[in-house]
């Protein structure tokens, strides 16, 4: 019952969430100049009547009042629009469909990848702390963060296409898995990074609790203590994280899909505000938004049945 009223209330103001701010970004975009709504061709042929006559049959010269109401409309009966820029005239939800497909296989490798490599990275220089094996997995969280991602991503291009051979250019028809290779790397690296340097954390901070003491003094070997106490514990609060991060990297990368011409989610977002594609800008800050709502709410659930002892409500119902 505290589960179900838990779950009914996150949903609640979820949804509160989400509609306040797809109503500020569809009041932003209204506010936008009405010449950004035609192309610079249409801007110089069309007459003033024509513009006029354009913008009026997108519902564009409604008062602001009646556009929204038509919006939150057309919003709860699924109807997200069409694309006028991106894909002329096609569906949103096909527009968007098309490349989160793209960005969801690039982005369940790489967060797979990133989560076994970073985690058993931070398992290491725990057991290892404060020797070679742990210095140089710091060294190497600390290169990652420091370097600014266009140098990294600039010598991974360098070093995969001229020493390796894989191909510069993403491409869904030809080469496909080859041309996974230097995307997929360019977003584990710092996803690699920050799961150690995490996981290493919160192993460490386990290692220092009492229960870690009295289990040596129990006589239970290095591993045991690893394995069934450590590593366990650690993993509850990093677990809190790992819903919004897979919802998150699925959604597509802006910089590492526009470096290697990545027809996926990430670019997505600033092709459509550039383009005034209104439609699409208002489903995919929705898109978004819903993501990162969802991954807090599955992260609290995940938190909670890993460690049974945590709860999500508070006597009363509050959390």
């Amino acid at each position: 019952m505290a589960m179900l009223k838990y779950t009914i209330n996150r949903l609640v103001r979820g949804v509160i969430t989400v509609l306040v701010i797809a109503t500020i970004v569809f009041i932003l975009m209204r506010m936008l100049p009405t010449d950004y709504f035609f192309t610079e061709e249409q801007l110089m042929k069309f007459t003033d009547e024509q513009k006029e006559a354009a913008l009026d049959e997108a519902g564009l010269l409604d008062p602001l009042g009646v556009q929204l109401i038509r919006f939150y409309g057309n919003l709860f009966t699924g109807d997200f629009g069409t694309s006028r820029r991106i894909q002329n005239g096609q569906s949103v939800v096909k527009v968007i469909g098309s490349k989160f497909a793209i960005s969801m296989r690039l982005g369940m490798i790489a967060l797979l990848i990133s989560l076994v490599l970073g985690v058993l990275l931070g398992i290491i220089q725990t057991a290892f702390k404060d020797r070679f094996l742990d210095y140089l997995g710091t060294v190497y969280t600390i290169l990652v963060n420091a370097m600014p991602s266009l140098v990294t991503y600039s010598l991974i291009l360098v070093f995969g296409s001229r020493i390796l051979g894989l191909p510069a250019v993403y491409s869904a028809r030809t080469n496909t898995i080859a041309s996974c290779v230097m995307p997929v790397a360019c977003l584990t690296l710092a996803s690699i990074a920050g799961y150690a340097l995490w996981t290493r954390r919160y192993m460490v901070d386990e290692l220092n609790k009492d229960y870690i003491r009295l289990a040596k003094v129990k006589g239970l070997s290095q591993g045991q203590i690893m394995w069934k106490h450590v590593l366990r514990n650690a993993f509850v609060p990093l677990a809190q994280y790992l819903p919004a991060s897979f919802l998150l990297t699925i959604s597509g990368s802006l910089l590492a899909e526009r470096f290697f011409s990545v027809p996926g989610m990430g670019p997505l977002l600033t092709d459509a505000i550039s383009k005034y594609d209104l439609d699409v800008v208002q489903t995919l800050v929705i898109f978004y938004a819903a993501l990162g709502i969802l991954g807090v709410f599955l992260g609290d659930v995940l938190m909670m049945l890993i460690d049974p002892r945590i709860s999500l409500t508070k006597k009363g119902g509050g959390r």
